[in-house]
């Protein structure tokens, strides 16, 4: 099941947007090189070990670049993967293979490695109730594929953008003079503006976690770049009154314990900022 971000729309415009900028005028070298008569087929080869994720969009890329284009499909996305595995199988006119190649494979070999990472970090965490989470901290015009990884790997996504939750960081409690008056101030604008939205707060310190508990009206309680006796004490403070989640400078080791001090959620910016892309490749079957 797709999130609902991920709308026909959305994914149309995110391919044919990434075409024209890698085909522009024209695929010179494919129209040069490769007569228009020509028909191949390729296999998607899976040259790396991990989760594959990209599946449905290179289905969806391939469609638009040329409709004619056949895919059988071996193996989906969330399926595991190793060296020497064939992801799919591309047959149709050879310039349309060729002229789809490289959005393929960018969008793939990211979002696998994304999806990759997600679910080691989901396994390190298995047995307790927290849920990993993604951020903004994606790549600027490919947010859409980076959340779907995401969630592909069994992670949980965030809120997608600025406009579909609020949550007011540090910086935001600075500026409008406090805990209180940024919750009370939001408050008021979603009531001005007639809008319905879920509400979280970052908190850096227990006292922190005390004013917006005194304030209420809110949904989530980020816990910030607390250590973990901090973090049990704050979850012990909120006792289920609202959910929490624990941010900042998570690691591989010490996510468990993070776990383990009872939030809902933690969220990781690591998913998508810094990811090793899965090594994939189109090969021609001559």
């Amino acid at each position: 099941m797709r999130p609902a971000y991920l709308t026909n729309q959305a994914i149309d415009q995110f391919i044919k947007q990434a075409l024209a900028e890698d085909i522009g005028e024209g695929d010179h070298s494919t129209l040069g090189a490769v007569p228009a008569s020509k028909i191949s087929k390729a296999n998607l080869l899976v040259k790396d070990t991990g989760i594959l994720a990209g599946v449905e969009l290179a289905l969806k890329i391939f469609e638009v670049v040329d409709a004619g284009l056949q895919t059988t499909i071996i193996k989906n996305d969330g399926d595991r993967i190793r060296n020497g595995d064939i992801a799919f199988i591309v047959e149709g006119k050879a310039q349309s293979i060729l002229m789809a190649e490289r959005l393929v494979l960018n969008c793939m070999q990211r979002m696998s490695g994304i999806a990759t990472y997600t679910h080691k970090l989901c396994m390190l965490i298995e047995g307790t109730p927290a849920r990993l989470m993604d951020t903004r901290k994606t790549t600027p015009n490919f947010r859409l594929m980076e959340k779907w990884a995401v969630a592909i790997g069994g992670g949980m996504n965030h809120r997608f953008a600025l406009y579909d939750m609020v949550m007011l960081k540090d910086n935001h409690i600075d500026m409008a003079g406090g805990v209180r008056a940024a919750i009370e101030q939001v408050h008021g604008y979603l009531r001005t503006n007639n809008k319905s939205l879920k509400i979280e707060v970052e908190t850096r310190t227990l006292a922190e976690v005390e004013e917006v508990l005194q304030v209420g009206g809110v949904d989530v309680i980020m816990l910030d770049n607390m250590s973990t006796d901090q973090m049990k004490q704050a979850v012990k403070l909120i006792g289920g009154k609202h959910k929490t989640e624990a941010s900042g400078g998570i690691t591989e080791t010490t996510l468990r314990a993070v776990a383990e001090c009872g939030v809902d959620y933690i969220s990781v910016g690591a998913l998508t900022h810094s990811v090793k892309s899965l090594d994939l490749s189109l090969k021609v079957v001559k």
